[in-house]
């Protein structure tokens, strides 16, 4: 009687392990499976900006250094490992690439009224404007807008300026991100 019950723990115990390694299996299909529909539609995995090595010091100058857009671009230059050549000499200017950010502007257009004729939406367009130098080739002017619609609302004015404020910080993150990636396809 024992030895019977012995065999049939142990034939369970075959069983238990049978069925853990069926559903081992069906998780590894299901997983090919995904990788194959996901490379079949044509994702791809979007890479990082890699800066050219011409790019990797950089003389960072600006119409407004203290601006918001600025500093955003200060960070993510030296986060994307880029050296800012803060203080350069005559001899080093003709090695080291320059990178000029012009004035940054914000333009409001208003895109619909409340029957009172207070404004109820507008759009917002954030114009970037800048000039990369590099040595011993002609320099690059780029410029770029960013649209994004902004509704307003005159009884929550505390509140809807905080969320202009947001808008802004992320539209300067956008824009950074932007040169940051034109500068990587230079």
């Amino acid at each position: 009687m024992i030895g019977f019950v012995q065999q049939v723990i142990s034939t369970a115990g075959q069983i238990g392990s049978a069925v853990r390694s069926l559903a081992d299996i069906k998780n590894r299909l299901a997983i090919l499976l995904v990788c194959f529909a996901v490379t079949g539609c044509g994702f791809h995995l979007k890479q990082a900006s890699y800066i050219p090595e011409d790019l990797r010091v950089l003389h960072l100058t600006g119409d407004d250094q203290k601006s918001a857009l600025y500093e955003q671009l200060k960070y993510e230059l030296q986060r994307s490992k880029v050296t800012l050549n803060d203080q350069i000499d005559s001899q080093n200017s003709k090695l080291t690439a320059e990178l000029h950010l012009y004035q940054d502007e914000l333009n409001r257009q208003t895109l619909s009224l409340f029957q009172n004729g207070q404004v109820a939406q507008y759009e917002l367009a954030y114009k970037v404007s800048y000039r990369l130098a590099r040595p011993d080739q002609a320099p690059i002017e780029q410029s770029f807008e960013l649209y994004r619609n902004y509704q307003d609302d005159p009884t929550n004015s505390l509140a809807k300026s905080k969320e202009l404020e947001i808008i802004l910080t992320e539209m300067r993150k956008l824009a950074t991100k932007r040169i940051i990636r034109e500068l990587s396809q230079l």
